[in-house]
């Protein structure tokens, strides 16, 4: 099944085994698990657990979104701004350039259209309604944070692709032109030709694989986003490390801090933060608006749809974390500052009473075929 992938070879591979984190057979970890970070008593959670019918784990109705065109008609007063388009999808406008995060537009995460965790949420836009992206991110290969129908449908732009080392192989196989991808490992930074835009791949304390044959065989990174005047942190999925000192002292500070909080659970607090450990790491980065992302779109653990972000928002200090908690589509600027609200619970609000949600039906929103344009070529 060509959704699987391509593993890496050749001077890809080469590449790959000459990272520090290469063990002689895969990659790992930079550092031992911290202590705490797992609670050894738990047990992970089986198929059977994921398959159990729990209601509590999609909301009962679509949530609140927005169309976000008006939003992009005009430029961001302060030079920085983000729309989540849900999961870990986020369009950054910064300093005059625009950058797609992790594009998801597919219906399940998974490899096959019939089966694996389908989406409850539904993209506010569709894929070929997005302006013209000058820079596409993806921190890893993971099927909701890679997704083949998206990037098919994306192999028709000319957009450059910016990814962890390895996943070059993926885009490749699915028409991406060699030419249009860079991938990095961990420390490195690439400038993107004709643009202010600088990338940079960093640590983070993740996995990756597509396959039951190909675990750690690509890198995992997380990703700074930098342009002429401000600087975004993407976390892509990671647990809490150190590292996030070190990605402070050498890259920060930062005016968004983007972190995973859903998808999270006791026997998983090495590779995913959960809402508290993504309150330290928030820490650990030296501060800046603090916006979620990872939830609100695919039921991936076994915790209620809405935990991820009702924990942090009772766990965030705002004297010490700002939130930013956008409405799916809801451009917004880091520099207002605006107050944190639960909108996200009135979902079963009087439709007159909502913000006007976009026109497409949610089926076609979350449609990524091959013919599809996602802007014009030009």
């Amino acid at each position: 099944m060509r959704s699987f992938g391509k593993a890496a070879q050749g001077e890809r591979l080469e590449r790959l085994r000459s990272l520090p984190l290469w063990d002689g057979e895969r990659l790992r970890n930079a550092h031992p698990i911290l202590p705490g970070l797992r609670d050894p008593a738990a047990p992970r959670p089986s198929l059977r657990d994921f398959l159990r019918g729990d209601p509590s784990r999609v909301p009962a109705a679509p949530l609140p979104s927005v169309d976000p065109r008006e939003g992009w008609s005009a430029r961001p007063a302060s030079g920085l701004r983000t729309t989540w388009l849900g999961h870990s999808t986020v369009l950054i406008e910064i300093d005059g350039w625009r950058v797609l995060t992790d594009p998801v537009w597919g219906q399940r995460a998974s490899p096959f259209t019939l089966m694996g965790p389908k989406r409850f949420q539904p993209v506010p836009i569709a894929l070929r309604e997005l302006p013209p992206v000058d820079a596409v991110v993806i921190s890893h290969d993971h099927y909701d944070h890679l997704d083949y129908p998206t990037i098919r449908a994306l192999a028709k732009s000319r957009v450059p692709f910016i990814t962890s080392l390895g996943v070059g192989a993926h885009l490749e196989a699915w028409g991406i032109a060699s030419e249009r991808i860079t991938e990095l490992a961990w420390w490195d930074s690439h400038r993107v030709p004709g643009t202010g835009l600088t990338i940079t791949a960093a640590p983070s304390q993740h996995f990756s694989g597509r396959g039951l044959k190909d675990r750690n065989l690509t890198l995992w990174s997380s990703l700074v986003i930098e342009g002429e005047r401000h600087r975004v942190f993407f976390s892509g999925d990671t647990g809490l490390t150190t590292e996030y000192a070190a990605i402070r002292d050498r890259l920060g500070p930062f005016d968004l801090v983007m972190l995973e909080v859903g998808a999270f659970h006791p026997s998983w607090g090495d590779i995913h933060l959960g809402p508290a450990n993504a309150l330290q790491a928030h820490e650990l980065l030296g501060g800046g608006v603090l916006m979620p992302v990872h939830w609100g779109t695919f039921a991936l653990s076994t915790h209620a749809w809405d935990e991820p972000v009702e924990t942090l928002l009772s766990l965030a200090d705002p004297a010490r974390a700002h939130l930013l908690l956008p409405r799916l589509g809801e451009p917004l600027e880091p520099s207002e500052r605006r107050p944190a609200q639960p909108w996200w619970r009135a979902s079963g609000e009087p439709a007159a009473d909502r913000a006007p949600v976009h026109e497409a039906p949610p089926e076609q929103r979350n449609e990524a075929s091959e013919e599809q344009l996602p802007w014009p070529l030009d």
